[in-house]
């Protein structure tokens, strides 16, 4: 199946007690078994649900994955990946990274003796000044948060085969629409699904995809184990977001595309991440790996100090102030005060990500609406 068909049929069967093709919301914890061990392959909602499986099955096909895992945030499938290693383990990760994943790898798993490299990863040869026969995994965004940092997935992936390392790719920026790094080498996808896939920003929930079934067994075993998974009305809200994911994606990089043009030579503007552009640094590799360059834009505004940047970012009418990305409305965020606060100041800085710095994710609204709000605000 294409990618609409997939995201409108995959993983969801007429309903058999009904034929309701929309899939029931199986508010259920538990299960009823005809003697012990003996049941209809569901025991307990922590592990396993017929709402939450048929959004497993669905977010799998889209990444062209044979399994899907839904967690109840993405910090919760980011965390099960991490519960994959062991102490003395060590990560090759970027430095321009949610502020979140920066979190839990400095101030949680740290603690427990894995050791993690931020590097830039703009250029994946520097990788290999750091494989050390510690290392087990490498963990990538691209398009990174918020500088828009491309990496190439296919030569990381190459890398990483050729070491034996785990290679995890967050593709929460593009969407599964716009870019599918397991067809690059990736072996696990992991997503905030909160955003694009959900799209409403009316549920919190992660993600991860992967093709390998002893990996999948130990990421189930964690799953499970550790709990941290999604209720069956969140999985029906994501579901049901799915659906429009394609039609959804294409108004964001419409209207992302012109916004980021408007941008560009802006007077105000003093810099603009964007990957569509040729001028972008690693432009070329973008276009190889993604079908479109998505809604998400960063700006450095010029000569702009903390304070002016705080006016700026709270005097916009259509774009709302606020914290996460992907949503059908447009938003605008300040990362360092934001979403990168737990992040010190001087790798932010090393990064790109300086006090003047917004980052906008542009919605789906008519775009000459979105214009005029950025005339006014940035007036």
């Amino acid at each position: 199946m294409k990618f609409a068909t997939k995201a409108i049929h995959a993983g969801q069967e007429p309903d058999p007690t009904t034929g309701a093709i929309m899939t029931p919301i199986y508010q259920t914890s538990t299960y009823w078994q005809k003697s012990p061990g003996d049941n209809k392959g569901y025991e307990y909602s922590r592990g396993t649900n017929p709402t939450r499986k048929a959004l497993e099955d669905c977010l799998a096909a889209l990444e062209n994955a044979k399994y899907g895992l839904a967690f109840s945030s993405g910090m919760g499938a980011t965390d099960g990946v991490m519960k994959l290693l062991a102490p003395g383990d060590e990560v090759i990760t970027g430095n321009d990274l949610y502020g979140g994943s920066y979190r839990i790898f400095t101030k949680i798993y740290a603690n427990y003796g894995i050791k993690f490299h931020f590097l830039d990863l703009s250029n994946p040869d520097i990788i290999n000044e750091y494989v050390n026969d510690k290392t087990k995994l490498i963990w990538i965004e691209t398009p990174t948060n918020p500088t828009m940092q491309i990496v190439d997935i296919e030569a990381v992936g190459k890398i990483a085969n050729s070491k034996d390392l785990l290679f995890v790719v967050d593709n929460t920026f593009a969407s599964p629409y716009l870019q599918n790094p397991i067809d690059f080498g990736a072996d696990i996808v992991m997503h905030s699904v909160t955003k694009y896939i959900g799209g409403h920003s009316d549920v919190v929930m992660g993600a991860l995809m992967l093709n390998d079934e002893e990996l999948y067994k130990k990421l189930w075993f964690i799953y499970n184990a550790c709990g941290a998974t999604p209720g069956p009305m969140d999985s029906f809200l994501v579901l049901r977001g799915i659906k429009t994911l394609h039609l959804r994606m294409k108004a964001h990089c419409e209207n992302g595309r012109q916004v980021a043009e408007f941008l560009k030579n802006h007077p105000r503007v003093e810099k603009i991440y964007w990957p569509g552009f040729p001028d972008s640094p690693n432009h070329e590799v973008a276009k190889n790996q993604m079908r479109d360059f998505g809604g998400m834009i960063s700006i450095v505004l010029k000569d702009a100090t903390l304070e002016d940047t705080y006016r700026i970012a709270g005097s916009f009418k259509v774009f709302s102030l606020a914290e996460s990305l992907g949503g059908v409305e447009s938003l605008i965020n300040h990362p360092v005060s934001m979403t990168h606060g737990s992040i010190p100041k001087a790798e932010r800085d090393k990064a790109g990500v300086v006090d003047n710095l917004l980052r906008l994710s542009v919605g789906v609204e008519d775009i000459e609406d979105l214009l005029e709000d950025l005339k006014q605000a940035l007036a």
